[in-house]
This record gives C-alpha cells, structure tokens and sequence, in this order.
C-alpha cells in the first residue's frame, strides 16, 4: 500500500485477519482494489477496498479495530451463488485467480473448471469447463469427492486341501502372479483419472495483447478471449506447465521439466532452454530481465529482448574469460554392492567391506540386492509401490549399520535412499562436502512378473555435486545361465523408463509449494507423458554409475574348469568367458559404459560361512562362478584422453575395484569400487562480476541495453476530463510509430474531492489499479499497432444500490461542502521490450449535480448527503 520506508520505519505488517478456515492457496487484486482470495472446496471471498482503506486509515488507538473490520466485510462468492444447495461453481480447489485489468473481470480456477466474475460488480458471469464448454450448475455435497475404492484390499479366503497341498513354488508363483495382476488392475482403473489429471490447469496469465494463456499439466497451452472462449492450443514440451509470465510481445512458459519456453503472442515458439535442473515454479519481469525460480531455490535471470545479438555478443565475450571462473574439484566415490541374499552383516563384514576404504572418500553409494524376499513380502511391496509407500524395517536396519560403518554423525551424512521390495540404494557424504551436494531425486523400476514385481529391477538416485548430475543405480537383474537376452532387457527397460522424482522425506517438506503436476508427471506415471522418443532421465546426466547383481555368467566352460582356473587366478582367460564382456562388446548393453579391469575371483556362488576359495558351491547343482556383482560407469568422456573442462565437466577413472573374498554372510561377496572423479564446474559469483563488466565496457552491449528503453512515440487527445452521473468519453491514444508496437496500461494513480476553490482537501493511492467504484475504464491495457488509434470508453458508472454508492465513496466526501470529486489516470505506455515508459496522466473529473438518488426514508438513524437524511435502502 505504498509505505514509506526509513531506519525508522522498517517493513512490517500492516494488516492481517482470518481469511479461511483451510489454507489461501491464492490471493489477486482486482481492478477495484479489492483482494480477492481462493481457498480448497470452491470457496472465493472478497475483501473490498473500502474495508481496507478505513482499515489502514486508523489511529494507533484503533488499530486492535482494524482486522476485525476487515474480517467482517468479507463478501463470500460461493454463498452468493448457491441456491437451495445447488452451486454454480465447482466444488474443486480454486489454484489459481487473474485480474483481467484489460476488461475488470476475474477468473477463478480450478483444475477442471473455470468461473468468470465482473470484478466492480462481484457477480457471477460464466462457468465453464476446460474445453471451453459452459457448465450452468454443479451440485455441491458435503463429501465432495467421492473416496475411490482400494483395489488392493487382502481378501482372506479357506483355502481346499488341493491348494493346500500345493508346493511351496507353486504358492509362490500363484501369489506373485496375484500380485502382479493387482498391480496391473489399479493402473488400469487409474488410467481414466490420469487422463483427467493430466488436463489439469496449473497456471494462468493475462497477455499484453489481452488475451488469456492457461498451462496444462499434460503441457498443454491454450489461449482464451476475455469472455472465457477457447481460441486455440499448443503443445511445444510433453511435461507440465507449472508457470507463465508475459511482457510486451512475448510469453515464457515454465515448466516442471526445468526447461523455459518463449513464445510470441499467436503462440508461435520462439525459443527454449532449460533453465533449471528442477521443476520451474515462478516466472517474473523485472528491470529489463526476466526471473525464473525453481523448486530448489536457485534464481535466474535471462535478458528481456533474448534471444538478440547481446546473447551472441555476452557469451562470446564470456567464452574468453572463461579461466578466470572455471574451477576444478576432484573428488573420491566410493561405490558398494553386494547381494546380502536375505541375511544380515555382522560390523566386522561392513568394516571391511566399506569402513577400511573411506578414509579420502567424499561420496559413498551402496547397492544392496534381495534384502527381503518371498512372495508374501513381493506381493506386498507390489501393493505398497501402488500406493507410492516405500522402505522396509529391515532395510533401514541396513541403512543404521552401515551408518555406523561409515561414523555417520560424526564425519559422514545420510543424504537419501530408495527401497523396492528387496533391492535398495542409499547414500552418504561426507559432511565437509555436504554444502556442494544437493536436489536428490530417487527412482524405481520393476523388471520382475510382469513388469509390475520388484524381485527384479533397478533403484536408482540422482543428486548434484558441484552443479553436475551424477546418477547411481542399482540392478537386480534376471538369473540363469542362458537368460541373457533377458537380462539385456531389463537393463533396457530399467535405463529408458527410469525416471526421477523427489524422495518421500523431501516431499513431506515441500509438497506445499509444489504443483501437482511436478508430482504427478515425475512420477510412476512419467513414462506415459514423456514418450519413449524423449531422451531418457539417465542419458542427460554428467555421470552414471550402475552397480548390482547383473547376474551374467560365465558360458563355455564347466564348473570344473572354472575353479582350476580360479584357483590358479588365470583371470584373462576367465575373462574372455564373461557373457557380460561379450554381450557389451556386440553393442547389446550397457552401450556407452566403462568397467575396470576384474582383477578378483569371481563373486558367486558360495556356501555360507565358508571362507576363502573353498567356499564355492559344491552342491548338487554345482553353480559355475561367475561375476555377477559388478560396477559400470559412464562420464561426460567422448575419448579416453579427453580432459576435465566446462565442455567435458566429469571425467573418471577407476582406482580401486575388488571383492572382500573375507566376508562369508551371504552367497554373494561384497564388491567395492572406488571412483576418482574430476568435476570442473563455474564459479558463479566471479562469474557474475565478469558479466557486469562486460555490460558497462561492451559498447555494442552498451548500445543494445539502451535499445531496449525506446518507447514509441504516442499522444492522447486530452488531458482532463469532466463526467456526470452515466456519462461516457472516449479517450483516444495514438501510436505515431511507423514500425513498433505499444503496450498500455491505465492505472488509478489516486483520487480526491475537490471543495469549492478548486483545492483537493484529500489524496490517498488505491491498490492495484484501483479505479473508484463510479468509474469504468474500458480497455484499461492493451496493443496497438503502428500508426494505429486505441479508443478507451471512461463512463461514469450508475449507481444501483444506495449501498453500492455509499461503499463506493470514502467517508471523507460525506460532507455538504463537497460537490466534486476527481481521480487521477496514469497511461503508461511501452514498446515490445521496453525498460521504461512515458506516462500521460489524465485527470478525470466528477462534477456533483446534487442528490443523485431518489431514497426512500426509514426509521430514525440516517446520514447527511447533499441535504438530504436517509438510511442505507434500496432505490424508489
């Protein structure tokens, strides 16, 4: 509201009052000043401008009066158009509210559904669907929603002597399969409501031109009329629209992938980066840039006009001083993965398995595989994934014992982890690191029955290190020696379809500044928006590393062979027997990826408790060793010789690979596998400086920057303006540029009442635009064309209501001397990019020709105007 601000007067609040029972999940100001404000259920109230004008304008001694005059004048939206029960609203949760200022209108958003308000008058005028279809009534009950039925309810049933004879495989698979079809049942049954939810409307913005742009959660943006008629749509980026912000000529769009679109005003796409490595959640204008905020916190600017030759012109400049800001961290990953086959580790085993390697490592990562099994806790996993619950008693048991390995607390930190059924990753860092280390991002995918059963599978984490992606996934992948081309589609499957969302933990803390498209379509789901042509979540990261049980074998050669050759640790030969090896070197899987030289036994199969070589399984099956727990990696590397820069920002290598043969608790041995990574990665505030610098020595920058404060040259046909009760007067303004666009916008820049010498007795600014109740402006922004006239309607609005008319004017003109009343209009006008604008301030003046209203009297109680006593009543 305008505060003057000293060291004496410090920002505080002003005003505050109850506004909703449940959360305000969005305020607006309307043309008039009023705040309007939406809540869950439908419920729009509106606080005029009035009640909070008397409210701010009391003493000290009266301020314990102010909210409670406030609260008090509240007018509730929902009521007004409720009759008999039945609403013509809808009853969904208003996300979002626009001011049309062009038209002084509001627009109330749903997520389906859209209502359309007169913003002087506060009545109701459309009620339509997303399609642009008007919806006349919705009916309003006290449950809302209806709850949707559990699908996976646990329906226990006798079982006959036959099921009851059945083998133990035989249960199993039948409760896999029971499972998996559950799974299937509910992602059918959800596929309608998905297809509603990915129509959801997530933002909304008024254009310059005065068209309205609404963004989708399935991407989807459409253009509106000020009357809510649907012109057309586009569809630029296959995920949802979380933000869109307009100025001049142009519209960006925010999206929940991080990238930013630029489209012109008939939606033609102009251009588009990413902007962010998380979701963009705001897009604002200021001071010649245009702001985009992410879900983690990180700002950016981008220069108003771009793309335009100053981009070409800061970033080749910038390329040169490239040195001065880049710098070169190395790092130590240690990366650990071991199939623990149902049982637990003593410390000792965790000791040396982890504890003894980490004494220069920043960044520990650790794969388990088969923490749990069997088809009871299978079955139930796949229920709680359904359901989007996660992690394990028994996995966190893992995770509080390897912390202890790790002196978790003291010098290592748990950052995140991720659990499905038996497979889990989780990972550390070690504290001094941790301010370097941030935006996790966790990931499952089922590979087992169906697709839907996550015995197989991969668990994956995703963070920033020094503003690099790195991603971590861990497989389980299909067993058997001839079950290779299954194993490569698993790992297929598991490195097209994996796709990041935030953990749970993370989510708890920030569900409530995040769309739910951000949560929707980075979900289980996203494969559904983000087609397979789409460029997988795992191939646009600086760094992978896959670790697990890959569970390839050794083939040609028999179980015999293969001890004598491990005994004699004739690895070369062993090698060249290795089905992953062979499978890798055809182009078959893992395409891309790197492996360090095997310099230790092969890791499976042994017997429980035996240590040493001897320890190989020397049952009746006789498995073959084989390695089945290995470590790959890919870097930002196009060749081996190619060196850390900000062109290639992550290059590794390997210096420890190896299995601890000492650790006998499962029938897999541990394999550890210690990265040394360099990271080079931009200094962001030497980075800054040298911008700056380039700005004000650049003289073709210099030169540009100054482009963008032109404004074209424009005139209005008068400056004051004299209006009795019902008059109107077209104000015309004029773009005398032969070639540039003007953007205007007409403002209340305050308003008086003038006593009989001319002389304002009183000055206060509206909020907003705040045009006074008597007065419409019509169209109060918009375009106009070179060399082309805009013609704006200013009409002294009748008054309808004695009540209307005694709101609508401040306690101040309730006197006889008053006869006048004047506001003050502010045209500002822009060019497409325009900084800076030129102001024509036009006085409008309401000349009082005495009592205005014919009133019928009532009762004693009355107020002086013009000579006449009344109390407040309807017109004779």
């Amino acid at each position: 509201m305008d505060p003057q601000f000293s060291d004496d007067n410090s920002f505080k609040e002003s005003l505050s009052w109850q506004a909703h029972k449940g959360p305000a999940l969005c305020m607006e100001i309307s043309s008039y000043g009023d705040i309007w404000s939406g809540s869950e259920g439908g419920n729009i109230r509106v606080w005029p401008w009035e009640a909070v004008e008397k409210s701010l304008s009391l003493s000290l001694e009266e301020k314990h009066m102010a909210s409670l005059l406030v609260e008090r004048s509240v007018i509730d939206l929902k009521s007004q158009v409720t009759v008999n029960g039945v609403c013509n609203i809808s009853s969904s949760d208003v996300k979002c509210l626009l001011s049309d200022t062009v038209r002084a209108k509001v627009w109330a958003v749903g997520s389906l559904t859209f209502s359309l308000w007169d913003a002087r008058t506060r009545e109701l005028l459309k009620v339509f669907n997303i399609e642009g279809q008007i919806e006349n009534r919705v009916d309003v009950s006290s449950g809302q929603d209806q709850v949707v039925e559990d699908e996976m309810n646990v329906k226990f049933v006798s079982k006959s002597k036959k099921e009851k004879s059945q083998g133990f495989l035989q249960r199993s698979r039948n409760a896999l399969m029971g499972a998996a079809d559950a799974v299937r049942r509910v992602a059918t049954k959800g596929a309608g409501a998905f297809g509603e939810d990915s129509k959801r409307t997530e933002a909304i913005v008024l254009a310059a031109d005065g068209m309205i742009w609404t963004g989708s959660s399935n991407g989807l943006l459409i253009q509106w009329d000020g009357n809510g008629n649907r012109l057309q749509d586009f569809n630029y980026h296959p995920c949802g629209v979380l933000c869109l912000c307009s100025y001049g000529s142009r519209i960006w769009v925010g999206y929940v992938s991080g990238m930013v679109q630029l489209l012109d005003l008939d939606g033609n796409l102009i251009a588009g980066w990413i902007a962010h490595n998380g979701p963009v959640i705001k897009l604002v204008v200021g001071n010649g840039s245009v702001f985009s905020l992410a879900t983690h916190g990180g700002i950016r600017g981008w220069n108003i006009s771009s793309p335009a030759p100053i981009d070409n012109i800061v970033r080749s400049e910038l390329a040169e001083r490239e040195i001065m800001y880049t710098r070169l961290e190395n790092i130590k990953i240690l990366v650990g993965t071991w199939n623990v086959g149902q049982g637990r580790a003593s410390h000792d085993a965790l000791m040396s398995w982890l504890g003894s390697t980490i004494s220069d490592v920043g960044i520990v990562v650790v794969g388990l595989q088969e923490v749990e099994m069997g088809a009871g806790f299978l079955a139930m996993s796949a229920a709680k994934e359904t359901v989007g619950l996660e992690g394990s008693a028994i996995g966190q048991w893992w995770q509080d014992h390897i912390g202890k390995a790790l002196d978790e607390g003291s010098t290592f930190e748990r950052v995140g982890s991720r659990q499905l059924a038996g497979l889990m990753i989780a990972i550390w860092v070690r504290k001094s690191l941790r301010t370097h280390v941030g935006d996790l991002d966790v990931a499952a995918v089922a590979c087992g029955l169906g697709r839907a059963i996550g015995n197989k599978g991969g668990v994956g984490l995703r963070l920033r290190v020094f503003d690099r992606i790195m991603c971590f996934v861990n497989c389980h992948l299909a067993a058997h020696l001839e079950a290779v081309n299954r194993r490569n589609a698993d790992f297929d499957h598991i490195y097209r379809t994996m796709t990041f969302t935030r953990s749970s933990n993370m989510l708890n803390n920030a569900a409530a500044g995040v769309s739910s498209a951000a949560q929707m379509l980075r979900g289980p789901n996203a494969a559904i928006v983000n087609p397979d042509e789409g460029k997988p979540d795992l191939a646009e990261t600086d760094m992978v590393i896959f670790c697990g049980d890959f569970n390839y074998r050794l083939f040609g050669i028999s179980y015999d062979e293969a001890r004598d050759f491990v005994s004699q640790r004739s690895f070369d030969w062993l090698r060249e027997k290795d089905q992953l090896r062979a499978e890798m070197k055809a182009g078959k899987v893992f395409q891309g990826m790197r492996e360090a030289l095997i310099r230790f036994p092969p890791t499976y199969k042994f017997e429980r408790g035996k240590p040493g070589l001897g320890g190989y399984d020397s049952g009746e099956k006789k498995r073959i060793p084989a390695w089945c727990d290995r470590v790959l990696y890919r870097d930002n590397r196009a060749s081996p010789t190619e060196e850390c820069s900000l062109e290639c920002p992550v290059v590794a290598s390997i210096v420890q690979y190896e299995a601890r043969m000492d650790v006998t608790e499962s029938d897999h041995k541990p394999v550890r596998c210690k990265f040394n990574v360099d990271i080079a990665h931009v200094d962001r505030s030497i980075r800054r400086q040298e911008f700056g610098k380039i700005l004000q020595s650049n003289d073709a920058v210099r030169s540009s920057l100054e482009a963008l404060r032109f404004v074209p040259e424009t005139t209005v046909n008068t400056n004051r303006i004299m209006l009795q009760n019902q008059e109107t007067f077209n104000l015309k303004i004029t773009n005398r540029s032969g070639e540039d666009m003007v953007f205007f916008q007409i403002v209340c820049e305050g308003q008086s009442t003038l006593n009989e010498d001319e002389a304002p007795s009183y000055y206060r600014p509206r909020g907003s635009l705040g045009f006074p109740r008597w007065l419409e402006v019509t169209p109060a922004a918009g375009m106009i064309n070179p060399d082309q006239v805009a013609e704006i309607s200013i009409h002294h609005e009748e008054f309808h209501t004695l009540e209307e008319f005694v709101d609508g004017i401040p306690q101040s003109w309730w006197s006889e001397d008053t006869r006048d009343k004047e506001v003050i209009l502010l045209v500002n006008v822009r060019g497409s990019c325009s900084t800076e604008a030129k102001i024509h301030r036009i006085h409008v003046r309401h000349c009082f020709s005495g009592n205005p209203v014919c009133l019928e009297r009532k009762g004693s109680s009355s107020k002086k105007h013009g000579g006449s006593s009344y109390q407040r009543s309807t017109l004779i």
